[in-house]
């Protein structure tokens, strides 16, 4: 484990849908509407009609891009996922020590979805679904994020830093599961408060769990 396992780490984009149309400007638009108004309407009541018709294109255009409804659900995850991974990877890469990285991480998941309402809503509520097929295509995709917190426990592990008997599986649900649910809170309580604010109180609190 050294410091270019950072760059290493990539979330891996799936689907049938061309890597050209994945890449189009239709295609960011459907997905930044699709964020809107299933953070408005909540997944179940928002039509693929009114993805469309928020997005500027007729719900034709739609089914170029997407096999259906659940389809745009998992590829607005990944679009969002896989930016966010490659974004915290370029800043952990810049930071020396395993302390800082941590903090980068925690930060960086909580400004991501305090600077966008409607992804929090729709990442901390929408995408929680009880259809498994749905929910494991879902967990499929967060697997990218999952391996990046690994990483990071590892090489605490490997520097000293972090206690040799951690669990890596137990202390990343821990990590992760601490920050979901700090972010899912802040969303219940309608963004009332600095989101960001809560990055270093979490941090410390993370710390004496991991450290020595």
């Amino acid at each position: 484990m050294n410091e270019s396992s950072f760059s290493k780490t990539r979330c891996k984009r799936k689907g049938k849908n061309t890597l050209a149309k994945r890449r189009g400007q239709k295609y960011e638009q459907i997905i930044e509407a699709a964020v809107k108004v299933i953070a408005q309407n909540g997944y179940h009541h928002s039509q693929v009609s009114k993805i469309a018709k928020e997005a500027g294109v007729a719900d034709g255009t739609i089914y170029l891009y997407f096999k259906n409804k659940e389809d745009i659900l998992v590829s607005l995850f990944q679009e969002k996922m896989g930016k966010f991974i490659q974004k915290i990877e370029d800043e952990l890469a810049g930071e020396s020590s395993i302390e800082e990285k941590l903090l980068v991480l925690i930060t960086m998941h909580l400004q991501q979805l305090q600077d966008d309402y409607s992804l929090a809503i729709v990442t901390q509520l929408e995408l929680r679904q009880s259809n498994l097929e749905l929910r494991n295509r879902i967990n499929e995709v967060l697997k990218g994020y999952l391996k990046l917190i690994d990483t990071v426990i590892l090489l605490g592990i490997e520097e000293g830093i972090f206690s040799e008997d951690i669990d890596v599986r137990i202390a990343r649900q821990m990590i992760f599961g601490t920050i979901d649910e700090v972010v899912t809170n802040w969303v219940m309580k309608e963004h009332k408060y600095n989101l960001v604010l809560q990055a270093k109180p979490v941090h410390g609190l993370l710390l004496k769990a991991l450290t020595k």
